[in-house]
């Protein structure tokens, strides 16, 4: 089969590589769509942590974002898996350490994590190996598109329980990116009044024509009360500026990573009486992604800016994207084209 693979930094190709067989408990999904994001253009430069750490080694077959479809099973899973659509989650925990029989499988010491962790293949390919108890249905609304934007999804809901809000309060997210923008729209659709705080003109001209009026730099954002402040960002600044920004009493959550350290004042933290709170991956939050996707409450369709195949990702992970994309910061990865 064809599959995308980094081989060093800066450099990759389309490899026909064997197809994945599925060992017990495993499924073979045939791959619909997948997304990349800034994890990917990570590998694909050289600077992802996990490089440097030996959880990752080139090369490495990138892609956690995925929809498709059950091809094979493996020994032990129920057959009325196959032909059904499905998406899962990224982080494949042991099951049975202390961290995954309480709950916390996403961060076992011993995971894996799908086109990222530990050398377990990613979805920008024809077919992809996951684990049967990884899996999520998807039901007939929730199209291809949509199915891969579950993971992010997952991610971002996780990060706006977090900032435990009630309707009528006012959040403000840093870093109007795919994370950011699912954010906004799932506090939007839960009665928050959502502020975004960009960089630049372009970026915030796309977050203002998804609905979103309050968009604002750093040198523009107004003197509100925030009652809280999800930073969604890659900017090593912004997760000082969460603490300046949010209502003293109240939350911060940090679901971005910058290249570099960022540093916060914890002095702040602690006179301003404040709860932090990070959050890392989509885990616990993917079955209700995908019923406010399936139900219309949330629609991420216009993040995403266009549809290439394999040969073109490369393109896409070094920020070569044509003009007449626009602003929308997703792209997403038909495998068979």
């Amino acid at each position: 089969m064809r599959a995308f693979v980094i081989t060093a930094p800066g450099r990759a190709e389309v490899q026909e590589v064997a197809p994945p067989e599925p060992g017990p408990g495993e499924v073979v999904v045939e791959v619909d769509r997948a997304g990349v994001c800034g994890t990917d253009a990570e590998f694909f430069s050289g600077a992802m942590s996990y490089l440097h750490t030996g959880q990752a080694a080139y090369p490495i077959r990138i892609g956690h974002e995925w929809a498709g479809v059950v091809a094979e099973t493996g020994a032990g899973v129920d057959p009325a898996w196959l032909g059904r659509r499905v998406t899962g989650d990224t982080m494949l925990g042991c099951g049975h350490c202390a961290r995954c029989t309480n709950g916390r499988g996403h961060l076992c010491a011993d995971r894996y994590e799908i086109g990222i962790r530990n050398g377990w293949p990613g979805a920008l390919a024809e077919r992809l190996p996951v684990p049967v108890r990884a899996l999520h249905p998807l039901p007939d609304a929730v199209d291809p598109a949509l199915g891969a934007l579950v993971e992010p999804g997952g991610n971002a809901l996780r990060a706006v329980r977090a900032a435990g809000l009630s309707p009528g309060e006012r959040l403000l997210v840093i870093g109007p990116g795919t994370i950011g923008l699912l954010a906004a729209k799932i506090a939007a659709a839960s009665g928050i009044e959502v502020h975004l705080l960009g960089l630049d003109a372009p970026t915030l001209d796309f977050a203002r024509s998804l609905g979103f009026a309050h968009t604002w730099t750093a040198a523009t954002v107004p003197p509100l009360r925030f009652d809280a402040v999800l930073d969604a960002s890659t900017g090593p600044e912004s997760p000082a500026r969460a603490v300046e920004l949010v209502e003293p009493g109240r939350r911060i959550v940090y679901i971005g990573l910058a290249e570099r350290p960022s540093m916060i004042d914890s002095r702040t933290v602690v006179l301003k009486d404040l709860t932090v709170v990070g959050v890392l991956s989509a885990s616990g939050g993917l079955a209700e992604t995908i019923e406010l996707y399936s139900s219309g409450a949330v629609d991420p369709r216009p993040l995403v800016a266009a549809v290439v195949g394999l040969a073109q990702v490369a393109d896409v992970l070094a920020h070569r994207r044509p003009a007449a994309w626009g602003g929308a910061p997703k792209v997403h990865i038909d495998p068979r084209r």
